[in-house]
């Protein structure tokens, strides 16, 4: 992530004429860093998606955090990390999508990347994409505030902080320009700046300084150490060979085709799966175990019938409580 963003930063500044392409190609590439990030968090849980399912289904979820304190969670781990689901692999298709809708309208000149006027695509495009980044960062902050227990030995907070802040960082502060060197705005071209240093300069140059930042950031958040075969534990399991070579790693790194299949059953669960979410045996054993707690909680009170029942019919008088049937009295009670 961070040689690809200062890379295509610095063929920005060299290639500004081409700049709207090369910023939307690492826009794009922002999809599939918090894709396989989340990826990553699920596979320190589970190393496949069917045991993933088994944990979730037994993990019950914690409420949302700010500003959807007050929506009710769902009743099944297993719908709580569906819909996380869903939230962070849209943005695998969301992402690219508006990169094409982006590049389309720019080849018709109507995209104007420094134009926030509502007739140029920019603005809409810009806020759909910053909506859609909140729903990602959103759901990647929920998915840690209920694991940071489990995920404690893989020390997440420093991995989910540094993401976070690298996306907040380069998506607000190029919007935050945009703004500032509009016609209206404070920032205006000089003999000295060009508009081509305003909206591509600075912002380039700014993205190419700040990797160098999270570089040592990232060194620290995600270490190398626990993958090299030298500091593995020994045991029964450890391993003697890597899976494959680096060239083929970074190649499977780089395949789109896993992201395209986990957005498609993201968005199958979605469109289909929620409705029959209730018939997974986790609801059900949640539901039931609802039931249990009210019935135990409850108290028993009579109810109205038998209340009447017991008033209209007081039972035998004091002075027929011990005799028979014979009428003859038992010794053994008070007559």
């Amino acid at each position: 992530m961070i040689p690809i963003y200062a890379v295509i930063s610095f063929f920005s500044l060299l290639f500004y004429m081409v700049d709207v392409y090369l910023e939307l190609i690492r826009n794009c590439y922002e999809a599939f860093v918090i894709a396989s990030f989340f990826t990553l968090l699920c596979h320190y849980i589970a190393p496949n998606l069917h045991e993933q399912k088994e944990y979730f289904r037994n993990v019950q979820p914690k409420p949302w955090i700010w500003p959807l304190k007050r929506v009710k969670t769902p009743r099944s781990g297993l719908t709580w990390f569906n819909i996380i689901y869903v939230g962070v692999f849209q943005f695998c298709f969301t992402r690219p999508l508006f990169t094409i809708i982006a590049g389309i309208a720019q080849t018709q000149n109507r995209y104007c990347q420094s134009s926030t006027r509502p007739e140029n695509g920019h603005l809409w495009i810009a806020l759909l994409q910053g909506a859609f980044v909140l729903i990602t960062i959103y759901c990647l902050a929920q998915f840690y505030v209920q694991l940071k227990e489990d995920l404690a030995p893989q020390k997440p907070f420093l991995k989910v902080l540094s993401i976070k802040l690298l996306m907040f960082l380069c998506f607000w502060q190029t919007w935050l320009l945009g703004l500032l060197s509009i016609k209206s705005g404070p920032l205006k071209p000089t003999a000295h700046i060009a508009a081509f240093d305003i909206h591509v300069g600075i912002p380039c140059i700014l993205i190419c300084f700040e990797m160098m930042v999270f570089a040592c950031i990232f060194h620290w958040a995600f270490p190398w150490k626990p993958y090299d075969l030298e500091h593995q534990l020994r045991g029964p399991n450890r391993l003697e060979e890597y899976a494959c070579s680096p060239n083929v790693a970074l190649l499977e790194a780089l395949n789109p085709w896993d992201y395209a299949k986990a957005a498609a059953r993201g968005f199958r669960w979605l469109f289909h799966g929620v409705r029959h979410r209730k018939n997974d045996i986790s609801y059900q054993n949640r539901l039931q175990a609802e039931k249990d707690a009210e019935a135990v909680v409850k108290p028993t009170t009579p109810t109205r019938d038998a209340r009447t029942s017991a008033l209209s019919d007081p039972g035998p008088s004091r002075r027929t409580r011990g005799r028979g049937k014979s009428g003859s009295t038992n010794r053994h009670t008070i007559g």
